[in-house]
């Protein structure tokens, strides 16, 4: 039995692991779990799984829930960076889920690298912003990392049983997000709730707003440049709006091997936690007869100015990743709050990386660094947009 620790656990991924490990008593343990602001959520998957450990963000949650838990529940409570830290790296953990949204997730995901945690990743932004330092820690200390995202978790299945030396490139698919179809002049005025209405998938609200602008598709290119040792010209992006084909591996003597099945996380989230095992979901099978075609096209860089943002912060390198995450993530938030409009959101990523004067990142303080001097320049263009 492996004892998961699952960094997240009120968001989408991580209630659907909770979901898998429900299903699977004799295979999963919940020993940690950690939410940032939803309490009440949080409170309630104590109570049901009782994890040993807990950890949230602020002291007063801390506080009230083991003011709530008295005399209920054994769960230890910690709060803070610290407490994040602490519970990835807990002894007693097989694997531990990053799944904390955005810039906030990469030094628990760290702790439990340093740890010797397998670590299954759903936080792009960790590679993103540190995939370097990321990987180069993972290889000296033979840490697995298992994506959990959809397009990657079919890349590594893709490559079960295939000689890397024979690898060309690989094929991102990507949905195009809610306005695939749209004219340029008819995203003017979109507002937060059409841009998280995804046609194929639920998430969250960050990579909603991410897959709308497909940003998303950008940082997913980055975060495969890393785990899977590759160039940036080795990664290519294709629409696919069935959503059907997650990803494709192409070798030199011009093979495809793709991995398909429906859009639902439960698929990618339970291959990271049996890998190299597919073990039995609940899930209806694909029916292939019912969908009847597949298509498939380049996306339109200058209509999704944030991927082609994404792709030039990648070759550039060094500094500009983390700022690029930085910028987004406050882009994101303004455009969520009403504070700027859908297409203003790259268009305020953009000012800050012109703004930006590339500098080497040889380590964690320098990746934060970044992400820090990101953010505060995107909240100072901000008030000129």
């Amino acid at each position: 039995m492996k004892n998961i620790t699952i960094l997240g656990s009120t968001g989408s991924i991580g209630t659907n692991a909770l979901k898998i490990i429900e299903s699977k008593p004799e295979e999963y343990r919940v020993l940690a779990i950690t939410a940032g602001r939803n309490f009440e959520l949080l409170f309630k998957q104590i109570k049901k799984f009782n994890p040993a450990v807990a950890a949230v963000s602020e002291k007063w949650m801390a506080d009230e829930l083991r003011n709530r838990l008295k005399n209920h529940s054994k769960t230890e409570i910690y709060w803070g960076q610290e407490g994040y830290a602490r519970l990835a790296a807990l002894e007693e953990s097989d694997t531990v889920i990053s799944a904390i949204i955005g810039a906030a997730g990469l030094l628990p995901t760290y702790s439990a690298i340093k740890a010797g945690k397998t670590v299954a990743l759903a936080n792009k932004e960790t590679m993103v912003m540190a995939g370097p330092i990321i990987m180069d820690i993972a290889k000296r200390l033979h840490v697995s990392i298992v994506p959990i995202d959809s397009e990657h978790s079919a890349i590594l299945q893709s490559l079960q049983g295939h000689s890397r030396k024979d690898l060309s490139r690989i094929i991102l698919t990507a949905s195009g997000g809610p306005f695939r179809d749209l004219l340029p002049e008819e995203m003017e005025d979109l507002n937060p709730a059409s841009a998280l209405k995804h046609p194929n998938w639920t998430m969250g609200e960050k990579i909603s707003i991410d897959s709308a602008t497909m940003m998303n598709k950008g940082l997913e290119a980055i975060e495969a440049r890393w785990l899977f040792d590759l160039s940036m010209e080795q990664i290519d992006i294709l629409i696919h709006p069935e959503s059907i084909v997650h990803s494709i591996v192409e070798y030199r003597d011009g093979s495809m091997i793709a991995q398909m099945g429906i859009p639902d996380m439960i698929t990618p989230i339970s291959y990271a936690l049996s890998y190299p095992r597919h073990l039995e979901t609940n899930l209806p099978p694909l029916n292939l007869e019912e969908i009847g075609s597949l298509t498939f096209k380049k996306p339109d860089m200058e209509k999704f100015k944030c991927l082609s943002l994404a792709l030039e912060a990648s070759k550039i390198g060094e500094s500009m990743p983390a700022v690029l995450n930085g910028a987004n993530e406050i882009a994101v938030d303004s455009f969520l709050k009403g504070r700027i409009k859908f297409l203003q959101i790259p268009s305020l990523v953009e000012k800050t990386m012109t703004k930006h004067r590339v500098f080497p990142i040889e380590s964690l303080e320098g990746v934060l660094e970044a992400d820090q001097w990101a953010r505060k320049t995107a909240e100072k263009e901000l008030l000129k947009l």
